[in-house]
């Protein structure tokens, strides 16, 4: 098994379990202009490849247009800001992962489709016990996975090559991410997608424990 130098975190479903946070927020949007409120869990299936096609999905489809979105972006934008941490928690055993990674001397970064100032508020406010060597979310010159730019960016930044990253993610736009990166894809279970989709889109392993990626870094 190769030994990986470094390791890649998606951050929503992933590190941290934002589910309430987000969904909570854009359901007041919606509420806002008079349209149908989803289930938080619903919540699974429509984040995970940023604001825009969050919007895409939970808008009615009759609805859908390009003004309409840009204008719920702004009001996400605005009510998320207000109420972004009031129910996020970690996912239990991330604590020690972040331990243990740190421990083995892996340099660690985190890649989000969240817009760039959101990352890294989560990452300052969830995560001041532990050094990430990047964090980077979306903003103009990151456009959002599945495309490879941010991580084959952070590859660089780091000056190690993305055959040595595991990249850690609970979707199929993360497996593909990490797929065209070159890097090895590990899907968590604990997150918001079935073992199906992150297998179906690439994923080498899925894990059910943020723990059992130790197996990696022995």
């Amino acid at each position: 098994m190769m030994k990986y130098k470094a390791i890649l975190f998606d951050l929503d479903g992933t590190l941290l379990d934002t589910l309430k946070d987000i969904g909570n927020a854009s359901n007041r949007v919606l509420l806002k202009h008079r349209f149908p409120v989803h289930p938080i869990d619903s919540y699974r299936n429509f984040v995970g490849d940023g604001v825009k096609t969050l919007f895409a999905r939970a808008l009615p489809a009759d609805k859908v247009s390009d003004p309409l979105i840009r204008t719920c972006i702004k009001e996400f934008e605005e009510e998320y800001s207000r109420t972004w941490n009031d129910e996020t928690t970690l996912y239990p055993g991330i604590s020690e992962m972040l331990d243990l990674v740190r421990a083995r001397g892996l340099k660690m970064a985190v890649l989000s489709n969240k817009p760039h100032e959101f990352t890294k508020y989560c990452v300052e406010a969830f995560f001041p016990e532990w050094e990430f060597d990047v964090v980077q979310g979306i903003h103009a010159s990151i456009p959002h996975k599945p495309d490879p730019t941010g991580a084959l960016s952070i590859a660089r930044r780091l000056g190690i090559a993305p055959a040595s990253f595991l990249y850690l993610g609970d979707t199929g736009t993360d497996m593909q991410t990490a797929c065209t990166a070159g890097m090895f894809p590990v899907g968590a279970l604990w997150g918001f997608r079935s073992s199906e989709e992150l297998i179906e889109n690439g994923a080498k392993v899925v894990v059910s424990h943020p723990l059992e990626i130790s197996g990696f870094f022995q």
